[in-house]
């Protein structure tokens, strides 16, 4: 609030509470149909829909807003906490690029690192890769076995359809992990690519300053 306010709402204070003192108050306001009142004094209910103080001179000196109805104070409430979240938001996103900044003293230097994180998961689609081929193996051998005994017209002992079961659902949930893995790689390059287009915006934004 600057001194020019703070001095003009001071002094309608002062001059409505002369003006009460006075006696030479007025009221403004509006029924339940709209219809506009001036009167010496109030209606019980004037404090739901609002009113004005007027003094002597047909000034408004003070204001006194209508009674918010419980949809407004949701409202209100909603609106108030958009807005914490909206503030919490940025300033979460303004520790990030701060921290982004620091970490990264150059492009070359997120480059890298964005590197050596996408090597990574690399290495380790490599790795699950070399467990599949184990998995696939195993299994060629279970099946070579099972199928040697079915040649002789030998039944399949239960154990080894067993193992031929679960070789062949260990090999059905090692692709679906290699697929997750995959994508999460294809996430991982798009969030790259945001996070360097966030960095050269911050970066200009800083060298601009």
């Amino acid at each position: 609030m600057t001194i020019f306010r703070l001095v003009s709402a001071v002094l309608v204070s002062i001059v409505a509470a002369s003006a009460m003192a006075a006696g030479s108050v007025r009221y403004k306001w509006r029924d339940a149909e709209g219809n506009l009142h001036y009167t010496d004094s109030l209606p019980a209910d004037a404090g739901v829909r609002g009113y004005e103080v007027i003094n002597a001179q047909g000034i408004v000196v003070k204001r006194v807003e209508p009674a918010k109805t419980p949809e407004q104070r949701r409202e209100e409430k909603i609106a108030a906490e958009a807005a914490r979240a909206e503030k919490s938001a940025a300033e979460r996103q303004q520790r990030e690029d701060q921290q982004l900044l620091a970490a990264n003293p150059t492009e070359k230097d997120l480059i890298e690192t964005h590197r050596q994180q996408l090597e990574m998961i690399d290495l380790q689609l490599t790795s699950m890769h070399s467990s599949l081929e184990s998995l696939e193996r195993s299994l060629t051998d279970l099946l070579g076995r099972a199928a040697t005994l079915e040649r002789s017209d030998r039944p399949v002992p239960a154990k080894l359809a067993g193992q031929i079961g679960d070789m062949r659902k260990q090999i059905e949930s090692q692709h679906a992990s290699i697929d997750r893995r995959k994508a999460e790689r294809e996430a991982t390059l798009e969030s790259f690519a945001k996070e360097l287009d966030r960095y050269r915006a911050l970066r200009e934004k800083y060298n601009q300053h």
